[in-house]
């Protein structure tokens, strides 16, 4: 039987002591990292709070600069609507589910009353009433009334705004694909055939 004080024993030299010096050493080795990314992030945030006075910015919407001044809390959705009488994005609910108020953020379909309008300074904003020049209409929009594809309008201008979105990034989309990238929109009144006829006949032209 060995001798538990043998030296000259096989096997690796481990013991219970060296062990906790080692898990001591690890530990405040990654305490130390730790301590110094949160004070690294902490930092990098300071720069990033903003007052909550109201505060002078510039947006620019369908082509145009507007300077507004509004409080941080302000919504996008409430700008375009309260400041700038852009008044085809809707506001339904307060959750953000039904998508009548869908506008396009750099080409991005984006709920207007879930981005505060200082987020989007910088940004190239697009509103359902860019969708027309005079008489020049977007042909989504006379997709729309060619298939009958609107009864009580509420959900109409963010369902545009989303169709026009989803077709300029899938311009030959398949009938499977318009419905589930059209998902984020809601129609009360049930349209959602004469939407999809609309999107589904722009797709077979490339997305016109």
């Amino acid at each position: 039987m060995l001798d538990r004080k043998d030296k000259n024993r096989s096997g690796p030299s481990f013991n219970r002591r060296n062990f906790l010096k080692g898990s001591g050493a690890a530990v405040a080795a990654t305490a130390l990292a730790t301590s110094q990314e949160l004070a690294a992030a902490q930092n990098n945030n300071i720069s990033k709070i903003t007052s909550a006075e109201p505060t002078t910015i510039t947006l620019n919407v369908n082509g145009k600069d507007y300077d507004v001044t509004v409080e941080p809390r302000v919504t996008l959705l409430e700008v375009l609507r309260d400041d700038l009488n852009f008044t085809g994005c809707k506001e339904v609910d307060d959750r953000g589910a039904d998508g009548a108020d869908t506008v396009l953020v750099d080409g991005k379909a984006t709920l207007a009353g879930s981005r505060l309008a200082i987020e989007c300074v910088g940004k190239t904003i697009n509103t359902v009433e860019s969708l027309r020049n005079g008489d020049q209409v977007d042909p989504v929009v006379s997709g729309f009334v060619k298939h009958d594809a609107m009864q009580c309008g509420f959900c109409t201008p963010g369902f545009v705004m989303a169709t026009r979105a989803f077709l300029n990034e899938h311009p030959k989309a398949s009938l499977e694909e318009i419905r589930h990238g059209l998902g984020g929109n809601i129609c009360r009144c049930g349209t959602y055939a004469g939407i999809t006829a609309c999107a589904m006949e722009l797709a077979q032209k490339g997305g016109a």
